[in-house]
């Protein structure tokens, strides 16, 4: 039986989506909002994690301080991005999101001395220019909203940061494991985060429980989805498919929290996409030559 792969794509581009509208929906603070959505998604895994549990003996002494780290960059990147949601729109904080290509190209050259062209310097000023445009819209809707386009952009950074930190140092184990290692040492720092502020960790309501629960499963939907893919589809494809995100999102926000999206909004989000998309399809093509390289 052929694998659906454009359906599979369009329910985990909808899943993922719907995260933003659940943390809007949210009244509870953004750290602890990431913290449940850390701990219950760690126990979503756990019927894996428990088939695999031999991967921990081939974990090292460097191998736990690496995952430990990426947790930590990880609840930065939650706590950062839901914090951003409470203070501007569903599309102007996904559509910053969208960045993380480029951040993580900056960061790969930063860190690992990884070569770049003057076309990917341009469509990074292309992305870099859509993001102002945003930034200034919101900067006519409140002050707020501003901070919440630049709390967004540091959770690009934090979620960069946790993929070059962690994925690039532990190899010997399996993505369950290695996801459910990161989200738990994510959730103890965002714990000891909150006890540390005195952020009330108990005393919320059914409603925000069912929140909790909801961002822990429509996201790890996605993700489980993207990791089959990846047996059909190259990476390439994946990244392309989640630019959707921003798209989808910035809907369902129109239609469930009546959010309007303004002109600079518009055409800032059309610069950053478009700059992220040419990015992400230069990288395939640039892959695809160096593949005919090899042979």
């Amino acid at each position: 039986m052929k694998t659906p792969v454009g359906l599979l794509l369009t329910i985990s581009m909808i899943a993922i989506s719907f995260a933003a509208i659940f943390v809007k929906w949210s009244d509870a603070p953004a750290s602890i909002i990431s913290m449940y959505r850390m701990y219950l998604a760690c126990a979503l895994l756990l019927p894996m994690v428990w088939l695999k549990r031999e991967e921990f003996k081939k974990l090292s002494r460097k191998d736990w301080l690496f995952l430990a780290i990426a947790g930590i960059f990880l609840a930065l990147h939650f706590a950062l991005w839901f914090g951003s949601l409470k203070l501007t729109t569903v599309a102007s904080s996904t559509i910053i999101l969208a960045l993380q290509p480029i951040v993580a190209l900056v960061g790969g050259f930063l860190f690992y001395k990884e070569r770049t062209n003057l076309a990917t310097l341009l469509l990074i000023g292309i992305s870099i220019i859509g993001v102002a445009m945003i930034g200034w819209g919101d900067l006519g809707l409140s002050k707020t909203a501003i901070l919440g386009d630049i709390l967004s952009f540091l959770s690009v950074v934090a979620v960069v940061g946790y993929l070059l930190i962690g994925q690039n140092k532990v190899k010997t184990i399996s993505h369950w494991i290695y996801s459910f290692c990161v989200f738990l040492f994510a959730a103890l720092a965002l714990n000891i985060y909150n006890l540390l502020t005195s952020t009330p960790v108990t005393g919320y309501g059914a409603h925000e429980w069912g929140i909790f629960f909801l961002l822990a499963v429509f996201p790890t939907i996605a993700h489980v989805i993207y990791n089959l893919l990846l047996n059909y589809v190259n990476t390439t494809t994946i990244s392309m498919s989640i630019l959707g995100e921003p798209v989808g999102a910035t809907i369902l926000a129109a239609l469930i929290l009546d959010e309007r999206v303004t002109d600079l909004q518009l055409m800032g989000g059309f610069f950053v996409l478009s700059g992220v998309l040419l990015f992400l399809i230069q990288q395939r093509n640039t892959s695809i030559k160096e593949e005919a390289g090899s042979y």
